[in-house]
């Protein structure tokens, strides 16, 4: 596995592990802070089951728990003499965010022929949304086609007025529906689609 390849998959690691951390604690309402590691720890051996790393999974439990709360997601009060956790309201956004972008998008069973492109021009004061973009077309499946123009060949319009929202960046983004492209044999071969023959790539 490359090193890009490695990066990518601790991001989705590490984004997991925050979704689980904020889920956990917005369904209790509040959460001890001493028992955030087990009840999250619980979780995540479901979803790894054979899962041998324990120690390594506490540690990036503990290591995301703190990156939440320096960065306003949850906070901790004290109730009763005891330390708990709660889910911010900005905490609350970023769930949702997580939530609705874990999603795979729906591939229909037959192509329409069309391909849509998002091109985008983010200034460079916006550097770290223009990278959040970009990883986030890739986890869709979107490929890139020159720089800033990325090609998906399924309707995504409604995806991307959500990220458009959720990135406030409405009018840096274009998304368009392209009924030829040049040269796409390449594409239609990576996303295994039918020629101009009718036959699969």
């Amino acid at each position: 596995m490359g090193i890009l390849e490695k990066e990518i998959k601790a991001k989705d690691k590490r984004k997991n592990i925050q979704k689980i951390i904020l889920g956990t604690i917005f369904t209790a309402g509040m959460l001890g802070v001493m028992v955030v590691a087990p009840n999250v720890l619980s979780v995540i051996r479901q979803l790894e089951k054979g899962s041998k790393r324990k120690k390594n999974l506490k540690y990036s439990i503990n290591e995301s728990f703190t990156r939440l709360k320096e960065k306003g997601l949850i906070e901790i009060v004290e109730i009763n003499g005891k330390k708990v956790a709660r889910v911010t309201s900005k905490g609350e956004d970023k769930l949702d965010f997580l939530e609705r972008h874990s999603f795979k998008l729906k591939i229909p069973k037959k192509w329409d022929g069309r391909w849509r492109v998002v091109s985008f021009d983010i200034k460079e004061s916006k550097k770290g949304i223009r990278e959040r973009l970009r990883f986030t077309l890739i986890q869709i499946g979107f490929v890139k086609l020159q720089n800033s123009v990325w090609v998906y060949p399924y309707d995504c319009e409604d995806f991307i007025s959500l990220l458009k929202a959720d990135f406030k960046i409405g009018k840096d983004v274009l998304y368009i529906i392209v009924e030829k492209l040049e040269n796409d044999w390449h594409l239609r071969k990576f996303f295994n689609l039918p020629n101009s023959s009718g036959r699969k790539s």
